[in-house]
């Protein structure tokens, strides 16, 4: 949704195909259908996890500690889920999404836009927490597998308590050379989100720099069919395609932004009106 980069872009002229122009006009449809779609893998993802916090407890290994989110064998698995980073980071997720979700129903949005708008700067909040998430280390892997392959024996098992290819270890007798260590994976989500977000800080600093400029209203005019008409006048001004404006009446309401779509008077009235999205 960085729009001034958008329009930007598609004002250079080596865009000049029709249907790079549309696929452009259509970044909103896009970022709509992203949304829903990080709703539903977010759906399968949380689902994996609960079944993952239900397994931690009931198969809880007393010969693999570190590799265990669980305390003990039977440990309630909402307990698990509450008092660890991951786990609660992950409710915090699920209910920013949850709020982001619902206030993007055209419902709210045409009774309550600035709930909308305000939700949905929730997710520079859900993109810090989910840097953190991964901190945790729910997620391990063995270090020194060529030291303990995996079926090994221990110094105090015997060949009769597992069955033990003997052909794919170190050692003739199938013992470990020693015990597992295990260390969480290192976070990653930073490399996929900071670029995007970093992008998205400067588009938000280019826009309420260019916000900062003063504008005229020359005429307000009412249209049928509840269209309403803002003549205004901005030095330095050049309109493009896809460019839109939001407004704020402070005196209405200090909380509530509304979208225009913006429109460009051919001459001799340079003037350039808005009409309601």
């Amino acid at each position: 949704m960085c729009r001034s980069l958008l329009t930007f872009i598609r004002g250079v002229h080596m865009v000049s195909s029709r249907k790079t122009r549309r696929l452009l006009d259509k970044s909103k449809t896009f970022h709509v259908a992203c949304g829903v779609a990080v709703c539903l893998f977010s759906v399968v993802h949380v689902s994996a996890h609960m079944v993952n916090m239900v397994n931690f407890s009931a198969s809880y290994s007393d010969d693999f500690p570190a590799l265990n989110l669980a305390r003990y064998r039977g440990e309630d698995p909402k307990l698990i889920i509450l008092t660890t980073i991951p786990g609660v980071t992950g409710v915090l997720l699920v209910l920013i999404l949850l709020l982001i979700f619902i206030s993007s129903s055209y419902c709210i949005r045409v009774s309550n836009y600035e709930i909308f708008w305000y939700t949905h700067n929730l997710f520079i909040v859900f993109y810090i927490i989910l840097m953190v998430h991964m901190v945790g280390g729910a997620l391990k892997y063995q270090t020194n597998i060529e030291a303990h392959p995996p079926g090994c024996l221990r110094p105090n098992q015997s060949s009769m308590e597992q069955h033990v290819d003997l052909d794919q270890l170190e050692d003739d007798d199938g013992r470990c050379r020693e015990d597992a260590h295990f260390e969480p994976h290192r976070p990653q989500t930073w490399l996929w989100v900071s670029g995007p977000l970093c992008l998205y800080c400067v588009e938000r600093f280019y826009r309420y720099t260019r916000s900062s400029a003063p504008v005229t209203i020359v005429a307000v005019i009412r249209h049928p069919c509840n269209v309403i008409e803002l003549r205004m006048l901005k030095k330095n001004f050049k309109a493009r395609p896809g460019q839109y404006i939001v407004l704020n009446c402070p005196s209405v309401s200090s909380f509530e932004n509304h979208p225009f779509t913006l429109t460009k008077v051919r001459p001799p009235n340079p003037d350039a009106f808005l009409t309601r999205d």
